[in-house]
């Protein structure tokens, strides 16, 4: 805990990875624990690992802002989220809170509240999100183990960014069950996140199982996952895809992801390129569901000085919400998802798991200043926008001279054969629609040093072949992913 604490007090005012912290705290409570050890007790598979919480979850003795103004300054949480308790059942310790976009709606994480945090690969680069906080920690040894969520990609893409391997598991196998309902609905799942799988596993097989209070919690599976991936063996037949069928891909991130598909191919197994995995892009439909979750989230602080505190972007997706997503939308995305399913259940009758990018971009630097006008031309090309809906239901030209009076916006955008792109990790998303397990191992480097991740996704519940098909990939790959900093 001293070296944590030391660590974080050396790194963080560069890195901004926490946005809280009690290192009195957590040092008392790793002195309890030595003193438990001492006298003989078994405590715990964690016992004395210093953790840190992505800032949307209740942490007991921690404020939940959500990176948000709106909540900056709430009474702090009374008690632990699920996921938390089991951690802290475990043994783990709570160091402190980690840095998520507002309400975690981007895949960059900083916020008008606790602002940019920082990739320890490249300082000027973002580390990813929403789970950013946590992946800038983990990343650069701050902490070991700590807290993510994956509503649109949030524990994959900053795994990716950062080069570590990330799991999302299938939805309910880490129970919510907390008093508030979950933000995103179906969409998110949480998780934990380290910098190898292997630690995934071992602090997954501590907080996975049901739980009563959560309407989709699964089954805990007798068998270990720590133990599944202790000595891993290459799947039998694996699909690849560089584009799953409606994305650009840049060209460094395609040539990586496909040389680690063949270097599984050495290993035994039978790689079987897919044209096409979905006949749809998922864009328009997620992009419905999170927009509405988002206003839902806010709607309640329009009209009051907290409106202009919010990060422009979740401004602009609830006002795009407001003005061209009905009840019926909302139903027809949630129809796309089941498609999307339908869809992956007829790759996997031809293959155990799939293999494709985990972003289709290279990742931007953390801080890129854009006028309104170049942002809002970028939704509507970019952006999958009804035109006309949004001409019909939104006062354009009120938002955006709203937002011309907040002077330049900061929008990371990443590149795509070097142009820049505002959707540069749509790869993701499906899979959350899909609810399925899905995770990601780095497959190399872009020329200039930028971690690239290679996404394995399983059929329903599946988890434990993918964790085992990660662990596989990071013994053939051999990469050093220990960051710079």
């Amino acid at each position: 805990m001293e070296h944590a604490l030391a660590r974080i007090g050396d790194l963080n005012p560069r890195v901004n990875a926490f946005v809280a912290l009690d290192g009195t705290a957590a040092l008392a409570a790793a002195d309890e624990i030595d003193r438990r050890v001492a006298s003989g007790e078994t405590i715990g598979p964690l016992a004395g690992i210093p953790i840190g919480v992505k800032d949307l979850e209740d942490a007991r003795g921690f404020v939940t802002s959500s990176g948000s103004a709106t909540h900056a300054h709430d009474e702090p949480a009374e008690r632990d989220s699920v996921l938390v308790t089991r951690l802290r059942d475990a043994g783990a310790v709570i160091v402190g809170k980690t840095n998520t976009p507002e309400f975690g709606l981007k895949p960059q994480t900083d916020n008008p509240t606790f602002g940019i945090t920082r990739n320890p690969w490249d300082l000027e680069r973002t580390p990813g999100g929403s789970s950013g906080g946590t992946s800038a920690a983990l990343a650069s040894g701050m902490v070991p183990l700590a807290t993510g969520s994956d509503g649109g990609g949030s524990i994959r893409i900053p795994s990716s960014a950062t080069a570590m391997s990330g799991m999302k598991p299938s939805l309910g196998r880490v129970p919510t069950g907390d008093p508030r309902p979950g933000g995103w609905g179906h969409l998110s799942t949480r998780g934990v996140m380290a910098r190898r799988i292997r630690d995934v596993a071992y602090a997954l097989d501590v907080v996975v199982g049901p739980h009563p209070r959560d309407l989709r919690s699964l089954p805990r599976d007798s068998a270990s996952w720590f133990s599944a991936v202790a000595d891993p063996v290459p799947p039998k037949r694996v699909g690849w895809s560089p584009d799953l069928g409606y994305a650009r891909v840049d060209a460094e991130v395609r040539a990586a992801c496909e040389a680690a598909a063949h270097t599984l191919a050495a290993a035994g197994t039978e790689v079987v390129e897919l044209a096409t995995v979905f006949d749809e892009d998922p864009g328009p439909s997620i992009g419905a569901l999170v927009s509405t979750y988002t206003r839902r989230t806010v709607e309640p602080f329009r009209d009051t000085p907290f409106w202009s505190q919010l990060d422009p972007l979740v401004v602009i997706a609830v006002e795009m919400s407001a003005a061209t997503v009905s009840a019926v939308d909302l139903v027809e995305a949630e129809d796309a998802c089941h498609r999307l399913n339908g869809r992956l259940v007829d790759v996997f009758e031809q293959v155990d798991l799939l293999l494709c990018p985990t972003t289709c971009g290279v990742i931007p630097l953390a801080s890129m200043p854009t006028t309104v006008g170049d942002l809002m031309a970028r939704f509507l090309t970019e952006g999958d926008v009804d035109i006309e809906k949004l001409t019909k239901g939104l006062d354009l030209e009120r938002l955006t001279g709203w937002l011309e009076g907040l002077g330049t916006l900061d929008v990371p955008l990443g590149t795509i054969d070097g142009e820049p792109v505002l959707d540069w990790s749509r790869l993701t998303q499906p899979f959350n629609m899909t609810r399925s397990p899905a995770g990601t191992v780095c497959a190399g480097f872009t020329t200039n040093g930028l971690p690239i991740g290679l996404q394995v996704v399983g059929p329903q519940h599946a988890d434990m072949a993918v964790l085992q098909a990660i662990a596989v990939l990071e013994d053939l790959l051999a990469l050093d992913t220990v960051a710079p900093i």
